[in-house]
């Protein structure tokens, strides 16, 4: 099994910016952390969770939302079996909980295409 935890989320105004962290531990089936696909999903109250980044084994791609696009960086540490989502110019409308996921394989950018999930963490973005 395959456990992630995020952290880095809080409470900011409009403009800030933020950088969420996702250590993962533990191996499925004898693989790495970098041989996972790992991606950034976030969901607003009321919402339906969405796709918000992604990075392919190896940091090969990147792949983002379009409304992050130019704003948000995803990266990864395969030493520190880390991946990160910097935030910068940060909105009201990226207020959500933000969960880290990762799959083994290509790049997807649906919820139900990913195995493990963390716990989320809680970004506000206040006007």
């Amino acid at each position: 099994q395959v456990q992630l935890v995020e952290s880095g989320g809080g409470l900011v105004q409009a403009g800030d910016s933020l950088r969420l962290s996702c250590a993962a531990s533990g191996r499925a089936s004898g693989r790495t952390f970098s041989s996972y696909t790992m991606g950034w999903f976030r969901q607003a109250p009321g919402k339906e969770r969405e796709f918000v980044a992604v990075i392919t084994h190896g940091g090969v791609s990147t792949n983002y939302a379009d409304s992050v696009k130019g704003r948000f960086t995803i990266a990864r540490d395969d030493a520190k079996n880390t991946v990160y989502l910097q935030m910068n110019s940060l909105k009201p409308a990226d207020t959500a909980i933000y969960y880290c996921a990762a799959r083994y394989g290509g790049t997807r950018f649906s919820v139900n295409e990913y195995d493990y999930w963390g716990q989320g963490t809680q970004v506000t973005v206040s006007s």
